[in-house]
Order: C-alpha cells, then structure tokens, then sequence
C-alpha cells in the first residue's frame, strides 16, 4: 500500500498507526502542500491528506480521508481489530474518533501553528518552515481570537480525556480502538508545546504507549524515556 501525505500531517500520522498497528506493509509518498493537488485530485475528488493507494487488485484505487481510512482498514484486515466487539462501544468509538477528526484536530493545529509562529519559532527559524506556517496560518483564519477559542476547547476536550485514560490504558473498552490512534495522532502537535507537556504528562505518556504500540516513530518533541 501506499500512503500519499504531508510529512508533518497529524492526520496522515493517525493513518500511519493504523497502518502499523494492523501490521500492513507500506510505503510513504510525501507531497508539497501546493502542488499536492495535482497529484491528490485525479484520485479522490478532493484536496486532502492523507490518501491511501491500497494497490491491491479488486480493492478502490483511493481512499481519502483518514477515517475512511481506518474504515477500509478494518475491513480488509479485521486482526488487531480497531473496534470493540460491542455494539454499543463501537458506536462510542465512532463518536469519540469523530469528535477528535472533527473538533479537536483542528483546535489542535490552530494552537501548535500559533506556537510555531511566536514563542516556538526557535524550533526551525528557517525561511522555508517560516513560510509554510505564514500559509497554514492564512489558510485557516487564524487569528488571536479563533486561537484562544481553539485553546479553550483543548483544555476542556484534555479534562474529558483525562477523565479516561487517567484511569484506564483505553478510552473505550478493553483493548486499544480508533478511538486511542485518533487521540494520539491528532494531539501529537502538542509535545512540542512545553505548556502541554508539563501541564498533562499523562497525555504523552498515552501517546508514547500507542506510538511504540504501532511500530510509529515518535512525534518530535517526546522520547522513549520523556
């Protein structure tokens, strides 16, 4: 299989453990932002990343989007299960990976791109990572207000979470489900925030566990023993 994305993507970095945690073969792609499209495009229809090749004779050409990603993945290779055998908790696993795609990814990015861009600039003050954040930051609107916005709703969605994986290694059930890769992708951005990582260890903790879990290299910011 082969996996279209942007390097530094925490969506294509929740396909990526889903990948490895089901054990799959695969090769990466990676894709100016920009000129991504002429190659993303012709696929799916769309513009984003990530985009799975799945390169398996009677199976799709692409598949877009990371849940749909994961979705596919399940299907085509049930073991590990990314899902709880329960029906109930499947659907709590579905609503809990939603919320985290749909809300918190991207509150999760405005406030990395913020870091990035002030008191973070330090991490890679070159020209080409300055402009790439000046574009990211124009792309989305973001601004002083949407960014407090999208701060407030990390330190709610990080008490919810906390409520769980606290006190239990899963956020759902028993066992590890698309749930946990999808909390560990998207919040990955955060290690690189010293706010976060002092305020919630308990959070890279988790992340670490699923990283090393899914055979995944660990996002910049957290070490095997941090």
């Amino acid at each position: 299989m082969l996996l279209l994305q942007f390097s530094t993507s925490h969506y294509c970095r929740k396909a990526r453990l889903a990948l490895g945690y089901k054990g799959i073969a695969f090769a990466v792609e990676n894709l100016t932002p920009g000129v991504h499209a002429l190659r993303v495009k012709p696929l799916t229809g769309a513009t984003t990343l990530p985009v799975l090749l799945p390169q398996v004779e009677g199976k799709p050409i692409a598949i877009g989007d990371s849940t749909h990603i994961l979705q596919f993945l399940e299907q085509v290779q049930p073991d590990p299960p990314l899902l709880p055998v329960d029906e109930a908790l499947t659907r709590e696993v579905w609503l809990l990976e939603d919320w985290l795609d749909e809300s918190i990814g991207t509150a999760t990015r405005f406030v990395y791109y913020d870091y990035r861009a002030g008191e973070g600039k330090q991490i890679d003050p070159s020209l080409a990572s300055q402009v790439v954040i000046r574009v990211v930051r124009s792309q989305y609107g973001m601004n002083a207000a949407r960014v407090q916005l999208a701060a407030d709703r990390l330190s709610r969605a990080l008490e919810i979470l906390g409520e769980r994986w606290q006190s239990q290694p899963y956020l759902v059930g028993d066992c590890l489900t698309a749930a946990d890769i999808a909390a560990a992708a998207l919040l990955s951005p955060l290690a690189l925030i010293p706010h976060y990582r002092q305020t919630y260890p308990w959070l890279f903790d988790r992340i670490t566990e699923i990283h090393c879990r899914c055979g995944e290299p660990l996002p910049p910011g957290l070490t095997v023993n941090s």
